[in-house]
This record gives C-alpha cells, sequence and structure tokens, in this order.
C-alpha cells in the first residue's frame, strides 16, 4: 500500500490522520507544500503557501493541515502544478479550478492576478467535460471527454500552442494538425507539451533547444507536431520531466529524448537526444513510465511489479535503468527526486484490504473464530493453534500432544502471557520497561532469541535513575549480557542518584559486591 509517510511535509501528521488520506499531491520548490483528500471527501492543504498556492485564501504558511472548503466533496480526478507555484485540478463533474501565481495568465481567467482560492475556469470550457489537466513551469493544458486539448498561460516558446509567443490569457483549443483527431493523454515539460492520440500517434510543441519533442532538431515550435521517428508505434502514455520526455508503447517499451545530462534518458551516457530512443529494459514488459516536470528523475514499472529509476537521482547521475526495491514509482520521487514531489496525483488504497500482518492482528484475543484459550491469573486470552505452532517451536511441542481447548499458565502474570502471544500474532511488544523484565524472563524459558532481543532493546529505551538497579539485576539473572553491560553503564553515568534508590539499598549482597568491584575497575570512585 502507498505510504504518503515517505514525504516529509506529512511527517507531523498523526497516524490517524495519515490513515484518512486517499488522494494526496506534494509540490513546491523544496516539497514544502501539500493538498491531500480524505475518505470523507474533505480537501486540506498545508505549507509554505508561496504565491497563495494552498488555495487557503491568504498567504499565510502552515505547518497544520488547513480545509479548502471550496473544493470539498467535489471529487478531484486529476491535479497538476507548475513551479509559479500555480495549482489546476479537473473534478469528477469535469470542471475545473485553478489557484495560485498567474503572472503568466496561467490560472486561465484572463487577469494576470494571483488566485488565493480556488476558481472556476469557465472561458471556452463551460460546455465541456475535462478529464485530464497537466501544467508546465507556468502554462496549463486540459484534456476533455472529447479528445480535445485546451491551453493557456505562458507561451514564451509555443507551450500553448496557438502558432504565436504572445501569452494565452484563457483556455484555447489546441487544433492546426490536432483538428479531428482525438487526445487520450497529455502531459507538459517545464515549457512544453505533449499528447498521445487514441491512434497511438505522439505530438509535441513548445521549447526544443534540447530535443525533448522527439523531431530530430532543436527549434521551436509554435503548433503541435507530429514525432514522426515513432510512426508504426503504438504509443499509449507520455510523461515529462524538466526537459526530457518517456513513452510507453502498447508492447511495453519505453522510448526516450531530450535532455540527458543526468543520465534521466537512461541511454547509459549523457548525450541529449533529438530523436526517440528505446531504452534496454532487459525485456521486461512496462506498465507505466514517471517523469515531473521539476525534476530530471525518471521511473517505470513492469509488469511484474517491478520499479526501475534512472536520471538523477539524490544528486547522483544514474545513466541506465536501475533496480529499486520499491512497489510503485511514486516511491522514487518521494525517496530520490530533487525536490521530492509528487508526479501525478497519489492514490491510496482504502482500509477496506487488509494484509496478512493486518488480518492476524485484528483476531489476536477474539474469540469468534479462536480454537484454543489460556487461563492466566483467572482471565482469558483467546488465540489459535495453527498460529502458535507456525509461530513458536515451544506450542509446535505442546500442542501435537495436546488436545486442549483451555490451558492454564502458572508461572507467568497475565500481563506478561498476554505481551508473549500478542507478539506472536503482530511481532511487537508494547510494555514498560519494568514489565518488559517479566517478557525477558518469558523469551529466556520459551527459548526466543528475537523476543529476548526485543525485550533488552525496550528495557534500553525505558531505563531511569528509579529503575536502573531493577534492571540491572534482571539482567543479570536472565544472562542478556550486552543489557547487563549497558545498565552497568548507565548506573555509573549516574551513580549519585542511582546510589540513592530504594533498589540499590535493596539490592543483593553478591550483585551489590561485584557492582561495586566493576564499578572501581571502571573508576568510578576516582576524585
Amino acid at each position: 500500500m502507498l505510504d504518503v509517510g515517505k514525504w516529509p511535509v506529512f511527517a507531523l501528521l498523526p497516524p490517524e490522520e495519515l490513515r484518512l488520506i486517499r488522494q494526496a499531491c506534494v509540490f513546491g520548490s523544496a516539497a514544502n507544500e501539500a493538498l491531500y483528500v480524505t475518505v470523507n471527501d474533505e480537501v486540506f492543504a498545508l505549507g509554505t503557501n508561496c504565491s497563495g498556492c494552498l488555495g487557503l485564501g491568504d498567504l499565510q504558511s502552515t505547518i497544520e493541515p488547513r480545509r479548502i472548503d471550496v473544493l470539498c466533496g467535489k471529487k478531484i480526478v486529476s491535479l497538476s502544478y507548475g513551479t509559479g507555484p500555480h495549482v489546476v485540478i479537473a473534478t469528477a463533474d469535469g470542471e475545473v479550478f485553478a489557484w495560485g501565481h498567474n503572472g503568466y495568465s496561467q490560472l486561465g481567467n484572463g487577469t494576470t492576478n494571483h488566485g488565493l482560492t480556488p476558481a472556476l475556469v469557465s472561458t471556452n470550457l463551460l460546455s465541456k467535460r475535462v478529464t485530464e489537466v497537466a501544467c508546465g513551469s507556468h502554462h496549463t493544458i486540459a484534456l476533455t471527454t472529447d479528445g480535445e486539448v485546451y491551453a493557456w498561460g505562458y507561451n514564451n516558446s509555443g507551450q500553448v500552442g496557438s502558432g504565436s509567443t504572445a501569452n494565452q490569457p484563457t483556455p484555447r483549443r489546441v487544433s492546426s494538425c490536432l483538428q479531428n483527431k482525438v487526445v487520450v493523454n497529455i502531459a507538459c515539460g517545464q515549457l512544453c507539451s505533449m499528447a498521445v492520440l487514441d491512434n497511438g500517434e505522439i505530438y509535441g510543441w513548445g521549447y526544443n533547444c534540447n530535443g525533448q519533442l522527439g523531431l530530430g532538431n532543436n527549434g521551436n515550435q509554435q503548433t503541435p507536431c507530429r514525432i514522426a521517428a515513432l510512426q508504426g508505434v503504438n504509443i499509449i502514455q507520455v510523461a515529462c520531466g524538466y526537459a526530457h520526455t518517456l513513452a510507453l508503447t502498447d508492447e511495453g517499451f519505453v522510448y526516450a529524448w531530450g535532455a540527458n545530462s543526468y543520465g534521466q534518458l537512461g541511454t547509459g551516457n549523457k548525450s541529449n537526444q533529438a530523436l526517440p530512443t528505446q531504452i534496454n529494459t532487459d525485456k521486461e514488459r512496462m506498465v507505466e513510465v514517471a517523469a515531473c516536470h521539476t525534476s530530471h528523475t525518471s521511473a517505470a514499472k513492469t509488469q511484474s511489479g517491478q520499479v526501475l529509476m534512472w536520471g538523477q537521482c539524490r544528486g547522483q547521475a544514474v545513466a541506465s535503468p536501475h533496480l529499486t526495491h520499491f512497489s510503485s514509482t511514486d516511491d522514487v520521487f518521494a525517496c530520490f527526486a530533487t525536490p521530492a514531489v509528487t508526479w501525478h496525483l497519489l492514490s491510496v488504497d482504502g482500509d477496506d484490504y487488509l494484509t496478512v500482518a493486518q488480518s492476524l492482528k485484528k483476531e489476536f484475543d477474539s474469540p469468534e473464530i479462536s480454537d484454543l484459550k489460556f487461563l492466566v491469573d483467572g482471565k482469558c486470552i483467546h488465540v489459535h493453534k495453527a498460529l502458535l505452532k507456525i509461530r513458536c517451536e515451544h506450542f509446535r511441542a505442546l500442542l501435537n500432544e495436546t488436545d486442549e481447548d483451555a490451558i492454564e499458565i502458572h508461572q507467568f502474570s497475565y500481563l506478561v502471557y498476554r505481551a508473549f502471544l500478542e507478539y506472536l500474532y503482530t511481532d511487537t511488544i508494547n510494555l514498560p520497561p519494568e514489565d518488559a523484565i517479566g517478557l525477558l524472563d518469558l523469551a529466556t524459558f520459551y527459548r526466543e532469541t528475537r523476543l529476548k532481543r526485543l525485550c533488552q532493546e525496550t528495557i534500553k529505551r525505558g531505563i531511569s535513575e528509579e529503575n536502573a538497579i531493577t534492571l540491572l539485576s534482571a539482567a543479570v539473572k536472565y544472562e542478556a549480557r550486552d543489557l547487563e553491560e549497558f545498565c552497568f553503564k548507565f548506573c555509573v553515568n549516574h551513580l549519585t542518584a542511582v546510589t540513592q534508590t530504594q533498589a540499590f539499598a535493596d539490592m543483593d549482597h553478591d550483585l551489590l559486591k561485584n557492582f561495586i568491584s566493576k564499578a572501581s575497575r571502571y573508576g568510578a570512585f576516582k576524585n
């Protein structure tokens, strides 16, 4: 499942809030601005609020999420952002809203006044249903259900496709050679635009000095131009980086062209390519390509779910596709892109699906389908025989010898035994350090090495001047050498306070003698 917590801008959100997120977008010059949609279809924003791009009606930055009331309930289907920054969304009803920086009319409202709240983009779009939006640095394009493309904003290189270099203040249909053709996918580089047709053809327009239009030359294009070099190849998806382009074919091949100073084309070198070049991905079929106009990073996903990345990866140039351990292309941009923004609107699966680990955790101590209960200190703990046999050698032996559906436990407390059984279901322990001593005793008794180690870590994290001697005594008793050394050093480093505790006064005579002797060798009593 996609984890939005990987993006640092969400680091301060409590886990219960993160669990409610269903869609998210991270943007900004330092990936320090974000919008997200909750399971209740409420929309929130947080971050630095440059140019009012959070849509909150002011220019105040906010470390706490604030709700964008006008967008709540709108059902966002597409979202994109420019580096001004400006933000544009399309809703399930086909409406377009835009806000933020507007110095080049990239909000499409006919003015150059910044927009502090989301405003409907209506000119020429009122009778249209928009399904997808894409932003370059300061221009915007939109795709309608009819397969038409509209563009507006900054146009110094022809990126709005109007045939001139005058900025476009309101949405204008991109026609020329796209007239009577059906577009199915769009993307923007910093200063260029790309469109994929339903017949697999691909067109580009705008800035081309790095060859990012794939036309074989470096001349800017003020109207859409077909990439002739891909004739006979059926393109199904396009993605644009800062000044490079990736395209995916229906056979799962990846082509790349444009700027390559960071190896973002994946060709194994750093030479720009003005014509599409097929990338070697070890013959495995690709199902997605990913790039973002704010970075020089590229990613792709294979049919088997493996994710490859190349280009600028945390400042390092990776010139050939590199296999990662990620399960989604989004993770590449969260962990390796600069800035670590999202390349598209993230979608997070709901909680209706539980992983194996989540399902087991949910069933712990639930009487509904359990087939065994432990009686400890007069209380019941409900468990499943099969799981205990799988997880613990002790129980495998014990339960193969008995058909009992209730077992009494006398040598351990309810708190400790419940924590042990819960550990078998969850791989974690949740006990204060003093109680973890009892669990350490149990782990030693049952020869559960990993549990023993977890108990020691819990005890180390919870050590204090008051309980240090108690914990030291336990470490000695259960032969936990590493823990014993840790507790001993803590006692010596806090010797005055520790020797004034009741636990020190009650200390076992032999243990006290050994402690003083060892502390002396350690230099604790030197002036």
